[in-house]
């Protein structure tokens, strides 16, 4: 389980053939298999002397997207005039570059400049697809996440440029897993078009204002993927596919996290004349991943420091997971890694749910970072709390849950170096995650929660959000906004935290679990509004016993809000009317913080910016209780398996625009995009 952060992940879905990511060899170099650029006109020496500051970064950055281009400008010294230092080459694009060579601009960055200059000059579109795929890419605002790691052992290094070849191979299974890998082929030779099939992980468009338009989409005539999962027949035929296979007697096994559903009966029968038959994932996708599998033996093999023996044995339990599909043995060995015997975070298997449009199967990822030891802090504050937390939230359950022991490891920090596969969306970061979802370490509550920590570490966001909230809240609620990353960062522990209390993932209620009780969707949705309740909850369990400050719960609180106002206004559901996870249980926090008084709706009031009419009044002395009412609410639903009860939540504050203002906190948030987060890794 995990909590999406406002960002937004950049991915690689590279037209018709998968380009390995490799990392850059120096400070400004190029990415890409080769670093070459894909025009031969020069050789890569040195550019003429000129001055490069003819666009502005942030409108570089933009048009380097839709050129799709891997060049990130960070303008370090506001000079508005490109230095070579301030370059960064970008994995998980088509190769291109170098831009930097021993210290000085390339001809293959005079080129790029030439061709993002060209580009600010160029009239827009007057084809109307292709107008919504310039609107979605300019939804996500490039956001780097730099990792210099050329200070590390050369056996350290051959390590990480291994991880880099498992990034590209997971990436290629997960877009299999998809569909998007069938579809590439399709794309047209448009270098807008194909950057927004690479970012978003396919031809659909993500952005919230765009999102729902259905000729929006990489490729003319807007074809739908085609999941791997399930059969063709089922996704072209039945529209309810999904209840069509959970309604059936051998929902259970067709339904099984690690298996793909295929249908051997002949085409052309009726969905609910064929025969399915659950395949486990080793023998659907065997070639994929038996080449992973010996990827993660080679990257065992260069981990040389004795002190990594847990990674190691990690490494090599995965990579014959990868082969039999039996992932207790990997997920036990992962579960033995923590922040004092490695100072690597790796995992690589299939997790989480939600990109599958039944919200059953498991999507394949690769998180590669490093050890943050700022954990250790909030581990020796929250672990002492373990069990007290767990009865808590059991007695806001109520019956017939029943307190359990816990013993749940509490959140590691750490700094993504990349993400891969299911861990890099279209829009959306993931901020946090608790994992495994499934099998005897997850139900033992013997999984890793970690939070990653160098997510939100460009400048620009903490202004963005900061101008977000502003845009919503009064002045004096304002007062209690902190741009600390603290507050935020505390949420997502304690949201990763309430994973693991009371009635979780493998709950059952008279012997069925939460899926089975309220189908796929909704039981994704209810676990993570559990969580974010539960988070705001503990806070005032931290504050009464003076292990936070009464300023810091106050700013985790406004945090959380902002956290809810945005999701809110990305929108409630997706194309073919999808739901939003995070969306839909951000407005039902919000509707109830409204009913309950916590936020007051002025519409005389002036906002904070000073500019917007109308404004939330943040009574924040009455979170406290609005939170301990609505973890009962919450969490009882789950405990009692009350399918009704949740479908009213979402009647009355995801459907209906009475309580929550939806339209006016899209139209205020969405002025701003989301950052879009993309990767560089000096080697």
């Amino acid at each position: 389980m995990k909590i999406v952060a406002v960002g937004v992940g950049l991915a690689l879905a590279s037209c018709g053939v998968r380009k390995e990511p490799q990392p850059r060899t120096q400070a400004g170099s190029g990415s890409g298999s080769a670093n070459e650029t894909e025009s031969a006109a020069h050789d890569g020496s040195s550019a003429p002397s000129a001055t490069y500051d003819q666009i502005a970064p942030a409108e570089l950055n933009r048009l380097a997207v839709r050129l799709d281009l891997p060049l990130l400008w960070s303008d370090a010294n506001s000079d508005k005039t490109v230095q070579p230092d301030e370059l960064s080459s970008l994995l998980f694009y088509p190769p291109n570059g170098p831009w930097v060579e021993n210290g000085k601009l390339t001809h293959q960055f005079e080129e790029a400049y030439a061709a993002i200059v060209a580009g600010s000059k160029a009239p827009p579109s007057t084809d109307p697809r292709r107008k919504l795929v310039d609107e979605d890419l300019d939804a996500g605002k490039p956001t780097l996440i730099h990792s210099d790691l050329r200070s590390l052992s050369a056996d350290d290094k051959k390590f990480t440029a291994a991880m880099l070849q498992l990034a590209a191979s997971i990436d290629t299974l997960y877009d299999t897993q998809t569909g998007a890998a069938a579809l590439a082929d399709q794309l047209p030779n448009e270098t807008d078009s194909r950057s927004l099939f690479r970012r978003n992980r396919g031809p659909r468009c993500v952005g919230p204002q765009t999102a729902l338009a259905p000729e929006c989409s990489a490729i003319p005539g807007a074809p739908s993927p085609i999941v791997s999962i399930y059969p063709t027949e089922l996704q072209r035929n039945d529209d309810n596919f999904c209840k069509t296979i959970e309604g059936r007697p051998d929902a259970a096994k067709l339904l099984e996290p690690f298996t793909v559903v295929s249908a051997p009966t002949p085409a052309g029968a009726a969905p609910a004349q064929l025969a399915l038959l659950a395949v486990p994932y080793s023998t659907a996708y065997a070639d994929q991943m038996t080449k992973i599998s010996d990827q993660l033996v080679a990257a065992a093999d260069a981990v040389k420091d004795p002190a990594e023996q847990p990674l190691v044995t990690y490494l090599r339990a995965a990579a014959a997971s990868f082969k039999s599909n039996d992932w207790t043995p990997a997920d036990e060995a992962w579960a033995k890694m923590t922040v004092d015997n490695s100072k690597w975070y790796v995992r690589a298997a299939p997790d989480e749910t939600y990109w599958d449009p039944c919200n059953h199967k498991a999507g394949f990822h690769l998180t590669f970072a490093r050890i943050d030891a700022g954990s250790k802090h909030w581990q020796s504050v929250l672990t002492p709390l373990q069990q007290e937390m767990e009865t808590a939230v059991a007695a806001h359950a109520g019956a017939p849950y029943v307190a359990r022991k816990v013993t749940f490891h509490l959140p590691d920090f750490i700094d993504i170096i990349v993400n891969a596969g299911d861990d890099r969306q279209g829009l959306g970061g993931t901020a946090g995650e608790s994992l495994p979802n499934f099998g005897p370490v997850a139900n033992g509550g013997r999984g890793r929660t970690v939070a990653m920590v160098n997510l939100d570490s460009d400048p620009s966001e903490a202004a963005t959000r900061r101008a977000q909230a502003e845009s919503v809240l009064d002045a004096d609620s304002m007062k209690l906004y902190s741009d600390s990353r603290e507050p935020g960062l505390l949420t997502t522990i304690l949201h990763e935290a309430t994973h693991n209390l009371g009635p979780a993932h493998q709950y059952k209620v008279a012997g069925k679990d939460a899926e089975q009780i309220f189908g796929g969707p909704v039981a994704a949705m209810l676990e993570e509004l559990k969580a974010e309740t539960g988070a705001l909850f503990l806070v005032e369990m931290l504050r009464a016993k003076k292990l936070i400050t009464d300023d810091v719960a106050h700013q985790t609180y406004v945090a959380a809000l902002n956290w809810a106002f945005h999701h809110t206004a990305d929108g409630m559901y997706g194309d073919h009317h999808s739901p939003k996870t995070y969306g839909q249980l951000a407005a039902i926090q919000l509707g109830f913080l409204i009913e309950h008084g916590v936020l007051e709706w002025k519409p005389e009031a002036t906002a904070a910016n000073g500019k917007d009419k109308g404004a939330f009044v943040l009574h924040i002395d009455k979170m406290p209780a609005a939170a301990d009412e609505m973890l009962k609410l919450v969490a009882g639903i789950k405990a009692r398996g009350d399918k009704a009860a949740a479908l009213a939540l979402i009647a009355k504050y995801v459907d209906a625009k009475t309580v929550v203002p939806h339209d006016l906190l899209a139209d205020r948030y969405l002025r701003f995009p989301r950052a879009s987060y993309v990767y560089a890794v000096d080697l």
